[in-house]
């Protein structure tokens, strides 16, 4: 059954004062659970088949976080730095075409 919303309307009031909290208004009474407790995200079945535990799931995300992060930047990462010949002239700064084009 549901509650009559009239019920529900004259339990609430228009406005609160301090007094109407014996124990005191504490503001974020429940931030410290919130902290602690873990977000849990639902996997589909063959994602969560191909990693043993959740240890696992966060090394795999990390790794991809930090590849993307760095192809984002234009690393090079283990590959090494790009030559001056590959790398477009934008990243390089001004004139330095022309100094790739002089070059023997």
């Amino acid at each position: 059954m549901k509650k009559d919303k009239a019920s529900v309307r004259s339990k609430l009031r228009a406005t609160y004062r301090r007094a109407d909290f014996p124990r005191g208004l504490v503001r974020g009474k429940y931030a410290s659970r919130v902290a602690v407790q873990p977000t849990v995200v639902q996997l589909d079945p063959e994602v969560a088949a191909a990693f043993p535990t959740s240890e696992a799931v966060n090394r795999a995300l990390t790794k991809v976080m930090r590849a993307a992060k760095a192809s984002r930047r234009g690393d090079r990462g283990a590959r090494g730095a790009a030559s001056p010949a590959t790398t477009p002239a934008r990243k390089r700064g001004p004139g330095a075409l022309e100094a790739v084009k002089r070059a023997p």
